[in-house]
């Protein structure tokens, strides 16, 4: 945490924490609020001024760990170094990741991390670029999110089969080649 985080992004934090080992012992889908909230000390009041339900806070804290990881790229960063930092943070956070991924639920990790990489991508585009993304570039673009998150799950629960290196240049090497071809001209592949 940064110095001029808030109270309330301490509490967040410390709602993160008292998930995380909730969902150690019970699982996501099995963790309650009530089971977080007595984790960590505070009222159920507290949760909800921070969070709508326990998938908000998985999502916040997934933002929290995953979004430094790209926030450079495109400055300095390729994206190769972003996806290895978020490799990273998620073997560094394995217990946690491995909870949140199991869930199917409609506001799931998965669905935020899709919405989040997509995002991302489409922005990181619309910067350099200054225009809207068409057709033919944002389909494979999706798709290609769709995949990365789902081999970014079995690596999870797989995680001495390849390091965060491995795994970031698989997803680059993985990229559509209309992207691919995008990401070189504007300099965020090398």
């Amino acid at each position: 945490m940064s110095t001029k985080e808030t109270s309330a992004d301490k509490t967040k934090y410390r709602l993160a924490e008292a998930a995380k080992k909730c969902m150690a012992s019970s699982g996501t889908d099995a963790m309650t609020v009530t089971q977080i909230v007595q984790t960590c000390g505070v009222t159920r009041q507290t949760f909800y001024r921070n969070f709508q339900d326990k998938y908000d806070l998985i999502n916040w804290y997934f933002d929290k760990l995953l979004l430094e990881s790209f926030a450079q790229m495109g400055d300095g960063l390729t994206v190769y170094e972003g996806l290895t930092r978020k490799f990273e943070f998620i073997q560094n956070e394995r217990v946690f990741f491995a909870g949140a991924f199991r869930s199917d639920d409609h506001n799931s990790l998965k669905e935020h991390d899709y919405e989040l990489i997509l995002n991302f991508y489409t922005q990181l585009i619309r910067r350099k670029t200054g225009r809207q993304l068409e057709e033919n570039l944002l389909f494979p673009l999706q798709l290609y999110c769709r995949g990365s998150i789902d081999m970014t799950v079995e690596w999870i629960f797989a995680p001495k089969e390849r390091t965060p290196e491995q795994m970031a240049a698989l997803l680059v090497s993985a990229l559509p080649m209309p992207v691919t071809e995008l990401f070189q001209q504007l300099g965020v592949l090398r």
